[in-house]
């Protein structure tokens, strides 16, 4: 299934809470929903948080499970929050609602795998190489500001107490393609290499010399969550879709491991990076 919407990050942070709640039970969503006098398809809404959630549906939600005190407080809490937007919201037009919506899913990731066969991918990129990219790509100004400043506001994910974990595959050819200039590309590969010391960063660099790959259909990034079930996002130039069924999740995962398996190990793509750097800042 392709869902063009998702909802909130406390929207559906608070929904998988209550779905795990009610399994933890042993309750069915039917035989919630037949105790509250609800259609049977308003809970399962409100647990992917397609649904708006009002503080009192959950107050009648947590008397049947049972839950008391404080825990109570903290989910009635989150019903008042559920409808917040995040920092993204703040940048004005020139952003797409599904790059909003995607902003929403990175945020609350515990997780990432990325293929990049072009680019360096967005979270690792340095302010004058996204910049690059929006002129290359033609870019108004306008948007293309919007756009930077965007991408620079993403990676704050990074800096978290606790952050994602980041695997990023990128082919060779998105170290070689001058972007820019020459002293741009080297200040972004030495940036790279810079950020594969933090321990939640893995590089790996797929050569060239290994020729044909499983990756040659185009980059995808894999979203996995504490609670909720992974995402797999495909960004395109005039849209963006977000793959959500287990299936299609698993086979982008066999894809990212084959990738994984067939590119250089961290140390020498660290080292492949570094000389990479090397010959930009010679020529």
């Amino acid at each position: 299934m392709v869902r063009q919407y998702l909802p909130t990050v406390v929207s559906r942070g608070l929904g998988g809470e209550l779905r795990q709640l009610r399994k933890a039970r042993g309750l069915t969503a039917l035989v919630v929903c037949r105790q509250l006098g609800w259609q049977p398809s308003r809970l399962s809404r409100m647990e992917t948080g397609q649904q708006g959630i009002r503080p009192e549906d959950v107050a009648s939600l947590l008397v049947i499970y049972g839950v008391i005190g404080a825990e109570r407080k903290r989910l009635l809490a989150m019903t008042e929050r559920a409808g917040e937007r995040g920092w993204w919201e703040l940048l004005g037009p020139g952003l797409t609602s599904w790059s909003k919506t995607f902003f929403q899913l990175e945020a609350q990731a515990t997780r990432l795998a990325s293929w990049q066969p072009l680019l360096v991918p967005g979270l690792l990129q340095t302010e004058d190489y996204t910049r690059a990219v929006m002129r290359a790509a033609g870019i108004p100004e306008a948007d293309a500001r919007v756009r930077v400043a965007a991408r620079q506001g993403r990676q704050a994910i990074l800096n978290r107490p606790q952050p994602p974990r980041f695997h990023a595959i990128v082919d060779e050819i998105a170290l070689r393609r001058v972007l820019g200039d020459r002293r741009v590309m080297a200040r972004q590969l030495r940036c790279l290499i810079e950020l594969a010391e933090t321990p939640h960063i893995r590089l790996s660099v797929l050569p060239l010399a290994v020729g044909g790959h499983p990756g040659l259909d185009g980059a995808f990034l894999i979203l996995d969550f504490e609670r909720e079930p992974s995402v797999v996002h495909q960004e395109q130039r005039m849209s963006s879709v977000f793959l959500e069924e287990p299936e299609q999740v698993a086979a982008f995962r066999r894809v990212a491991d084959r990738l994984a398996a067939m590119a250089l190990s961290p140390t020498r793509s660290v080292e492949f990076i570094a000389q990479a750097a090397i010959e930009h800042e010679r020529k």
